[in-house]
């Protein structure tokens, strides 16, 4: 506690020591930002990760990409129907498996790529975090992510 705190006897609010709370907030905050970013070419921030996973797979299976954005397919599917009636994809059937259906950037939704190309770097900027402060950052949140992943539920 600081000073203050001691003064005035007002405990420092709960939320603020909870490491889930911090991460909802910045998750939040980050959000926003992109919200903010994308508005210019209607897009969601989920949207925009499924293009970005597209930009370097090209072509993917649905469940993959749920995968990849550590979603399940019922909300997977929506944002890729909404982006294929964009124009930004395509989805088909597998020629391999029926069951499975495969995504695939179109040339409009590659041509976003260099349209979209600064978006990671007003975030980046916005978060003012050194490079490496970005660095730990990230190696923190995948360690976060793994280790609550593979927790036992009790």
């Amino acid at each position: 506690m600081n000073d203050s705190e001691h003064s005035t006897g007002v405990d420092p609010d709960p939320l603020d020591q909870m490491i889930c709370f911090a991460l909802y907030a910045a998750t939040r905050a980050t959000n926003r930002r992109y919200v903010a970013l994308l508005a210019p070419w209607g897009l969601t921030y989920p949207q925009y990760l499924v293009l970005v996973l597209l930009w370097t797979h090209r072509s993917l299976a649905v469940k993959e990409v749920a995968e990849h954005l550590k979603l399940d397919s019922g909300t997977t599917s929506p944002l890729i129907r909404r982006l294929e009636a964009r124009g930004f994809l395509t989805r088909e059937r597998s020629a391999d498996d029926e069951r499975a259906v495969i995504v695939s950037l179109t040339d409009a939704g590659a041509a976003l790529r260099e349209e979209l190309a600064h978006i990671p770097g007003c975030v980046a900027e916005a978060s003012r975090f050194t490079a490496a402060e970005a660095k730990s950052a990230l190696e923190f949140l995948h360690n976060v992510t793994t280790n609550l992943s593979e927790a036992p539920t009790k």
